[in-house]
């Protein structure tokens, strides 16, 4: 479809400094919506590792094994207590060479970036079923209901690290702007009691702001809409393995629809340490609401 999304670079370290040629700061590209692909930047395993590419380190009740900070256990793993702090081990590895990477990439961002968690994925994508709105094989834009971001900016960085040479395959929609175009209109309107009884009853991390409101009428508007998906501006990209991609998943739409074994690196970055902050989602979904949508 000619969307021009990618932007390839060659980097071979991550850390940028490192390079021959360093990278330029990249913020501006990042911000506009691009997915930053790097194709000889693989994330490096030491032979002990590489017994991890399999599902059997899952416990099979969700998708990912997070690595959530040195202290803290890792999530969604089983196996021996040795096995798991190797594979803690290699996941907080992953984390310190992503945080290198972003912030030599994007010198504004640094010391106000928050370290999110890191996931490691192995199951399969294709065959793996949910829900509709759980459903990542459909385009969307990310909106999590029970973590409200207040309109922090979701960064991400991901690696393909599949043993057999199997790409990630990825869907890429229609730039932020005319997406919210689309289901603006339709959004249901903020209902402050619900989002205040949300946040009293814990089934939020923390209150919802209009903002997080309309970014997950975004993301279930377009994932309900099955024509959309089927006949919306869309380009499919494979992320071959060795390879790493950075990009803000909550402008950026995608969908996920091929691959297994990947390493995903989140961070929070506040809207007001933007380069460009009217290219952002919350300045676009205030100009269509017409008021500030967080306080």
């Amino acid at each position: 479809m000619g969307l021009d999304v990618i932007r390839p670079f060659d980097l071979k370290h991550w850390d940028p400094k490192e390079a021959a040629e360093p990278t330029s700061p990249q913020e501006l590209t990042l911000e506009s919506g691009k997915v930053l692909f790097f194709p000889a930047l693989p994330f490096e395993l030491a032979p002990q590792e590489t017994r991890f590419l399999s599902e059997r380190w899952s416990n099979g009740k969700t998708k990912n094994i997070s690595y959530r900070g040195d202290h803290a256990p890792l999530k969604g793993a089983q196996g021996t207590a040795d096995d798991l702090l190797e594979l803690h081990a290699m996941l907080a590895r992953f984390s310190h060479q992503a945080r290198q990477l972003v912030e030599g990439l994007f010198p504004a961002y640094q010391n106000v970036l928050k370290q999110g968690f890191t996931s490691f994925r192995p199951a399969r994508v294709e065959g793996r079923r949910s829900s509709w709105r759980q459903d990542d094989t459909r385009l969307h834009v990310d909106s999590f209901p029970s973590n409200p971001t207040g309109g922090e900016r979701l960064l991400r960085v991901f690696t393909n690290l599949n043993p057999a040479g199997r790409p990630r395959v990825w869907r890429i929609g229609e730039p932020f702007r005319p997406h919210a175009q689309r289901f603006f209109k339709a959004a249901e309107a903020p209902r402050p009691l619900k989002a205040w009884l949300m946040d009293t009853m814990g089934l939020t991390k923390s209150r919802r702001t209009d903002y997080d409101h309309y970014m997950g009428q975004l993301h279930d508007l377009g994932k309900k809409d099955l024509l959309y998906q089927e006949t919306s501006p869309q380009e499919r990209f494979e992320f071959p393995s060795g390879t790493t991609w950075v990009v803000f998943s909550d402008q950026v739409l995608h969908a996920v629809i091929g691959g297994q074994f990947m390493l995903e690196q989140t961070f929070k970055l506040p809207p007001a340490h933007l380069v460009n902050p009217a290219a952002g989602p919350l300045a676009i979904l205030e100009e269509m609401a017409g008021r500030p949508l967080i306080p």
